[in-house]
Formats: structure tokens, sequence, C-alpha cells
């Protein structure tokens, strides 16, 4: 199964993020000419492919198949590998309940100040 993807916004959130097509293709784990077809619209992507690239642009496949406005990613990807301390922080928060996780959020908002 394929998807269509507004071809405006995959070369607006690659270029968003400064990097070349060859950079972008690295990064969602096609060829460079397999990339360029979809940003040139020549080329449909699969869905798993389409979801490749809204995650490498750190946005949503609603976004770029222009079902959302909303730029913003669903999701954020945390790996003990690049984030170690992030991660763990994450795991345990996981399991905690709504009044512990608002004073949580509530203690971190106020470190930000």
């Amino acid at each position: 199964m394929q998807i269509e993807l507004i071809i405006e916004r995959i070369k607006m959130c690659r270029q968003d993020l400064g990097i070349t097509q060859q950079e972008a293709a690295k990064l969602i784990g096609v060829s460079q000419p397999a990339y360029q077809r979809y940003e040139a619209g020549l080329r449909t992507p699969s869905i798993q492919v389409a979801k490749e690239i809204a995650a490498a642009f750190n946005t949503s496949v609603d976004y770029l198949t222009g079902k959302s406005n909303q730029k913003n990613s669903d999701y954020i990807t945390i790996t003990r590998k690049d984030s170690p301390l992030l991660y763990d922080f994450v795991c345990n928060c996981k399991n905690l309940n709504e009044e512990n996780l608002n004073r949580l959020i509530k203690y971190y908002n106020n470190l930000k100040l």
C-alpha cells in the first residue's frame, strides 16, 4: 500500500532541518535517487517509508499527507544508546500515577525558570 504525500511539505521539512537530499535519504534508509523521486512527486512511498520520512523529519504522517496542519510529531523515540539518562528517566516515569506525574511536571517547569 502506498500513500500520497504533499511534496512541498516534504521539501520544507527537510530544508527546516538544514539537510541535503542525500542526508535525508540516509536518515530514512533509502537511496538518494529514491528520495529525490519522493520529493519530486515522481514516486509514491509505501506506508512504512512514509513513517520513516515522518520520523526522520520529526513530524507526523498526517502532516505530510495533508490530513493535519499540526507539524509536530505524534511521538518521539528515545533510545538507551543515544540518551541513557533520558531513557531511564522516561522508563521510571511510565508507571507513575497521574498525581505524581503532574507533581514531577510541575517540579520540572519550576526548574526551567
